[in-house]
C-alpha cells in the first residue's frame, strides 16, 4: 500500500463532513485526495469503459456528463472525443474540476462547468447525457434524472454506471441481493456521501423502457473477498411523435 493510498483511506475513514452545503461538503472531502482520486478509484469504479462503449457517441454529437469530477471518462472516449461537436463536463467540486481542466487542456470542444447537476441547462438540447458514479452522490437524484432527461433531444441517450442495491423483491430477471448486502453497502458508502439506492434502477427502467442493462459485482480495494454490486444502464428517450 502506497503512502498516497493511505492518505485517501484516511479521508474515507473520516468520512464526508455533515455540515455545510453539498458543494462545501464535496470540496472538504475531495480536495485533500484530488491528486490520487483517479488512481485509487480505478480499482473501484467498474463498468465505465463499457458505459462509454455502449453509448458510442457518433461524430457531431453533443454530450453532457453530470458529476464528471476529474474528467477521467474523457480518456475512455479515446479518438471519438475529437469528433464530438461539444462535450460539457458538469460538477460542483472545484478541486476535482481543476484536475478536469488540466486533462481537457488542448481540447477545444470540451467545456468544464462548475454547476449543479439538478439545475444545469446546456445552451441547446443534447444527444447524450450520462452519470458515471455520480448519481449516488447527488442528494436530489430524482431532480438530477429529470434534468438529464429534459436536456435530451427526442431519441437521445441517457447512460448511468453506479453502485446500487436491489429491491427486496426485484423484477423477474434482475439481480436479487442478500439482506446483508442491501444493509451493508448503503451503510459502508453512506459515511462518504455515496448512497447506493434500490430505487435508482427501477426508476431508470420505468422512464426509459428501451434500454440495455448490465448488473455485476466488482472488487473493492483492500477489502479482500468483498464484491460491490454495480450496474451499467443505457436507455433511449422516446422519439417525438407527430399528430
Amino acid at each position: 500500500m502506497s503512502w498516497e493510498d493511505v492518505r485517501v483511506l484516511t479521508r474515507l475513514v473520516r468520512g464526508q463532513p455533515r455540515t455545510g452545503s453539498h458543494a462545501q461538503r464535496l470540496e472538504a472531502f475531495y480536495a485533500p485526495q484530488a491528486t490520487r482520486y483517479d488512481a485509487f478509484r480505478e480499482r473501484l469504479l467498474h463498468g465505465r469503459a463499457e458505459l462509454i462503449d455502449w453509448m458510442d457517441p457518433p461524430p457531431g454529437a453533443r454530450v453532457v456528463e453530470l458529476g464528471g469530477g476529474t474528467g477521467r471518462n474523457l480518456d475512455f472516449l479515446g479518438p471519438r472525443l475529437q469528433g464530438l461537436a461539444s462535450f460539457e463536463l458538469v460538477d460542483l467540486c472545484p478541486a476535482l474540476l481543476a484536475r478536469a481542466r488540466t486533462r481537457a487542456r488542448g481540447l477545444p470542444n470540451v467545456r468544464i462547468v462548475e454547476a449543479d447537476a439538478t439545475t444545469y441547462t446546456p445552451a441547446q438540447p443534447v444527444d447524450l447525457v450520462y452519470f458515471s458514479y455520480s448519481l449516488t452522490m447527488i442528494p436530489d437524484w430524482r431532480g438530477a434524472l429529470d434534468n438529464a432527461l429534459a436536456m435530451l433531444k427526442p431519441g437521445g441517450t441517457l447512460g448511468v454506471a453506479d453502485f446500487y442495491v436491489s429491491e427486496p423483491d426485484p423484477h423477474p430477471g434482475l439481480a436479487r441481493h442478500s439482506p446483508l448486502s442491501r444493509w451493508f453497502w448503503p451503510h459502508w458508502f453512506g459515511h462518504d456521501g455515496v448512497h447506493p439506492n434500490p430505487e435508482h434502477l427501477p426508476s431508470l427502467r420505468r422512464q426509459l423502457p428501451r434500454h440495455r442493462l448490465l448488473e455485476g459485482f466488482g472488487r473493492v480495494p483492500y477489502l479482500a473477498g468483498f464484491r460491490v454490486p454495480y450496474y451499467v444502464f443505457v436507455g433511449h428517450r422516446p422519439e417525438a411523435t407527430t399528430r
